[in-house]
């Protein structure tokens, strides 16, 4: 099996064995088994890091429950082959060639050179910062929760910022509302999202360079990316929502900063909110929806286009106004072959999108925004929702676990598909002739 196969199909397994585990009578709190269904959505919703839940995860799931989709939020996070790489090493194994293709292909990379020495990093900033993010979140909660519980939380919502996954405990769909103006706990889950999100290359570039200029181009455009994305956002929001009486309103002027940075930050693909998202105006719900659209950062535990994807095409863009032929970024020229590449997935996310949306009208008694807007956060692996969730139809659900499948697996297979180094199998080319556009 190709390595692009061998990542595809990881991920399927693994969602299998979720339904299997979350069908278990001992999964839920009232001890019954779990419909195929539901088990079915919310392991691909833990496995693809998403976070749409068909029901509450803090009051619907037990304890054991719990543990598995925090399990499966780690494991569709880092990755199967990077889970697999980590037991290998500890059992003294080598990796093979064959292994170390398919992590290639797993991260994004163009080079096999330090690629276990890569997934090593990996695991190791993956537990320094999920383990500070926890600690600081126990040390928050204590303050309204008993120790043992505390602990449990502060862990759990740890692992679920830092892989994107937007899955939260605080039961009856409120995720984090009731922090939505506590200054740690908003810039802890901020900060863990962010991180997550741009990439392991970008981190482990960072430690390595510590300077800006000494970055590689990938690195410079992510994290130019990011911060261009996380103000434009917040300010917007700022402005859209200051006055509204649902959503930011009745916070003092600290309170409507920090809401708006965090409703900039979750629709990276982390899912969490701290104010309503169906309250929100719907200017801001369209602004929420193209984050989702662009999402995380190659590499990450996010979803969506990724943020190079959207900055190559944005700076192809203003190459051509400006009458260059080349994109250029930085004083470097960005190949021909990765603005194909971008303008691919770009494409068949937005055709993937559109269908689903298409049938969720079919299916669903609501509105179009309402529609776009769950359609998006699956496929973008973010995990907001409008409160259309819970009402899905069967058909609904099934188009939303597909769309949470393609969004996790479907940029990366597209990436490894359309991207790979073009070749001139013919030996030879055909006349060039122009086309009229625009």
């Amino acid at each position: 099996m190709q390595p692009t196969r061998v990542v595809v199909f990881s991920f399927g397994v693994l969602i299998i064995i979720g339904t299997i585990l979350l069908m278990l009578p001992i999964s839920s709190k009232t001890g019954e088994t779990t419909p195929f269904i539901n088990a079915l959505f919310t392991s691909t919703s833990a496995v693809c890091v998403t976070g749409l839940v068909v029901v509450d995860t803090g009051t619907y799931w037990s304890t054991f429950g719990q543990l598995v989709i925090l399990g499966l939020i780690q494991a569709g996070g880092l990755g199967t082959m990077t889970i697999v790489t980590l037991f290998a090493l500890l059992m003294g194994r080598k990796i093979s060639l064959r292994e170390r293709l398919t992590i290639q292909e797993a991260y994004n990379q163009y080079s096999m050179e330090g690629i276990v020495r890569l997934v090593r990093e990996i695991m190791g900033i993956t537990a320094i910062i999920e383990g500070t993010g926890a600690i600081v979140l126990i040390l928050r909660f204590m303050r309204d929760m008993p120790p043992l519980k505390a602990a449990y939380y502060g862990i759990f919502h740890a692992v679920s910022a830092f892989n994107n996954a937007g899955f939260d405990l605080m039961g009856d769909f409120k995720s984090l509302t009731g922090y939505v103006d506590d200054f740690t706990v908003n810039l802890t889950v901020m900060l863990l999202i962010i991180i997550g999100g741009i990439g392991f290359t970008v981190i482990v570039d960072v430690l390595r360079q510590k300077k800006f200029k000494k970055l590689t181009l990938h690195s410079k455009l992510v994290i130019t990316m990011t911060v261009f994305l996380i103000l434009a956002g917040a300010g917007s929001f700022f402005l859209l929502e200051y006055n509204n009486p649902g959503t930011m309103k009745p916070l003092d002027m600290s309170g409507k900063v920090l809401a708006s940075l965090f409703q900039s930050v979750t629709p990276r693909t982390a899912g969490f909110n701290t104010i309503s998202e169906a309250d929100m105006t719907i200017a801001s719900k369209f602004i929420t929806i193209i984050l989702m659209f662009i999402g995380a950062s190659p590499g990450g535990t996010g979803g969506g286009i990724k943020t190079s994807t959207f900055g190559v095409i944005l700076f192809t863009v203003l190459s051509i106004i400006d009458g260059r032929d080349d994109t250029e970024l930085y004083q470097k020229r960005i190949p021909q072959f990765v603005v194909y590449r971008s303008l691919g997935i770009i494409f068949i996310s937005m055709c993937v999108i559109i269908g689903t949306t298409l049938v969720l009208s079919i299916v669903q008694q609501s509105d179009f925004i309402t529609e776009l807007f769950e359609s998006t956060s699956a496929f973008g692996t973010v995990g907001l929702s409008l409160g259309l969730t819970t009402e899905l139809t069967t058909v609904g659900k099934a188009f939303i676990i597909f769309n949470m499948y393609a969004g996790r697996v479907g940029p990366l297979s597209l990436a490894l598909a359309i991207g790979q180094r073009r070749k001139n199998i013919r030996g030879y080319k055909y006349p060039e002739e122009k086309i009229i556009v625009g």
